[in-house]
């Protein structure tokens, strides 16, 4: 079968499309034929060498396709079901083998590609919005890079919920797409500072929560955009890591809470993993979330895609096509 490994780190070019042999399930595990990928950052991470990985591998932490094979001791999937997973390795390829605890299955009236571009962004905005920080009508939330895949599904949940929602990005168009999305203020931030403004809107008083997924270059002005015992939601580093943070700041900006969440801690159990992914499916079900597929790439042009994602011009999902 065709995937795309590394056997090095490094730029777009260590990405190999190659033949490997199919996989065999293990005990608690399913062979899957891929249908669709979803392409995220964490792959370009693990490619980079940020996160540590024996190498090589088969890149991809997130797909959606059809059952071929079940391995010993799988209780809940058939040969034959449609399942859907994020956050295990190995996705980049026509078959990958999946542990049963990260399946979910998939709703009759959704497209493969519509589960490949949801679960991991959608359930990220879901957590985040419903348990990180439960956001309720009153509340005012400035989430960042509201256009990006995680940021425009976060900004429609949040207004359904019933907050007030400020979102900063980098283009007119970009601000088009988060207001159509229900945003009630945008500010484009290469064209002003986010934090006065920000103020301005809120009459001094700050907002409730931080959303930021950008990381390094707004991290230090965002806590300066909250009320006092506002919380910092930092659940991504697109502009650079975080320098270390003396506790006394969130002291001295009003008692602080800052948060560093992961996808993974929100889904450690089966009945969390399936409330959340079936929470996602349902609004896509019921047109209450709107989810953008940007572009389609066969699996061999994964590096067009993952050089695509990363001149951050994309204003939704990208996805690979075994």
């Amino acid at each position: 079968m065709k995937a795309i490994q590394i056997a090095h780190t490094g730029g777009p070019e260590s990405l190999h499309f190659t033949d490997v042999d199919r996989p065999v399930p293990a005990p608690n595990q399913v062979l899957v034929e891929v249908r669709a990928i979803g392409v995220n950052f964490i792959d370009i991470y693990y490619r980079e060498g940020v996160y540590p990985a024996t190498l090589p591998i088969t890149l991809g932490q997130e797909a959606a396709g059809v059952i071929v094979e079940v391995g010993k001791n799988v209780e809940h999937f058939r040969v034959g079901e449609r399942v859907a997973w994020c956050m295990y390795l190995g996705a980049y390829a026509e078959y990958a083998v999946v542990a049963e605890s990260h399946l979910v299955f998939i709703p009759a009236r959704l497209t493969f590609e519509q589960a490949a571009a949801s679960l991991l962004q959608g359930m990220t905005a879901q957590y985040l919005s419903s348990t990180t920080f439960a956001l309720k009508a009153g509340d005012t939330a400035l989430v960042h890079a509201g256009a990006g895949g995680v940021g425009y599904l976060l900004t429609q949940m949040a207004v359904q919920a019933g907050a007030h929602v400020i979102s900063t990005v980098s283009t007119e168009e970009k601000a088009e797409l988060v207001r159509s999305a229900g945003a009630h203020d945008v500010i484009l931030y290469t064209k002003e500072d986010f934090e006065p403004v920000v103020k301005r809107i809120t009459g001094g008083r700050g907002v409730d929560v931080v959303y930021d997924s950008v990381g390094k270059e707004t991290f230090d002005r965002s806590l300066k955009c909250l009320r006092p015992r506002g919380m910092m939601v930092l659940f991504g580093a697109s502009s650079g890591a975080v320098p270390p943070v003396d506790p006394i700041q969130l002291s001295q900006d009003g008692s602080l809470f800052l948060t560093r969440p992961s996808l993974a801690h929100y889904t450690q159990s089966r009945e969390e993993l399936d409330a959340r992914s079936a929470d996602i499916f349902q609004r896509l079900e019921r047109g209450t979330l709107q989810l953008r597929i940007h572009a389609s790439y066969p699996l061999a042009e994964a590096t067009n895609a993952q050089m695509e994602l990363q001149s951050r011009r994309t204003t939704g999902k990208l996805l690979l096509i075994p």
